[in-house]
């Protein structure tokens, strides 16, 4: 063993009757905290628990929206995907909502049902990937033309060609399905509002 070794072992003295080991100064906790704080991971005792839906979620139910762009519109669900998500369509030739997913937590289950017979599985398949609803990559403009355009107005986005053929194919097959029931095209078609003194917990959707 080194001489430094030994010199920064704790020393051991008599007091009185018994003894104490006095620890080494360079073993001693510090008496000053570090001026910034160390940042330490926290530690997540939740758990990923799969999606279940609610019962009255089954594909056909017509829901009502509660939150987002087309609050108030009756849908038609298609497909519940992961995480909360539901894939619901208006028809867009109806009420003008087209094929979008949206948040389990914000929308009522009422009791109508519509035949979903005839819609191509493959096509709801499709739009309820991950990558059909991905935003498209933009360059960023730089440079004296990034400039000059601040001021202009955003280019108009514009829906391409495949979700207008797939918004179609879906629309085509319920349709011909909501013809069957008297009423129902004009169920959908129209909002969903409340009115002075109406009672939400009491109605029955």
């Amino acid at each position: 063993m080194s001489a430094s070794t030994k010199q920064e072992q704790p020393t051991t003295k008599k007091f009185g009757k018994g003894e104490r080991v006095i620890p080494h100064p360079s073993q001693k906790a510090s008496k000053y905290y570090p001026a910034e704080d160390i940042p330490r991971p926290k530690k997540s005792r939740k758990t990923l628990r799969p999606f279940k839906p609610r019962p009255s979620l089954q594909p056909g139910a017509v829901l009502i929206l509660l939150a987002g762009r087309f609050r108030g519109k009756r849908v038609v669900l298609l497909k519940a995907l992961d995480q909360g998500v539901l894939l619901v369509t208006g028809p867009f030739k109806v009420n003008g909502v087209p094929l979008r997913r949206v948040n389990s937590r914000y929308v009522i289950a009422t009791s109508t049902k519509v035949n979903l017979g005839g819609v191509d599985s493959k096509v709801v398949e499709k739009v309820g990937g991950k990558e059909y609803f991905a935003r498209d990559k933009k360059d960023k403009k730089q440079g004296e033309d990034a400039f000059f355009k601040q001021g202009e107005k955003p280019e108009k986005k514009e829906v391409s060609t495949s979700r207008v053929q797939d918004q179609k194919a879906v629309d085509k097959a319920l349709i011909g399905n909501l013809k069957k029931e008297p009423f129902l095209l004009s169920y959908l078609a129209s909002s969903f509002s409340l009115r002075k003194g109406d009672k939400p917990h009491e109605m029955v959707f």
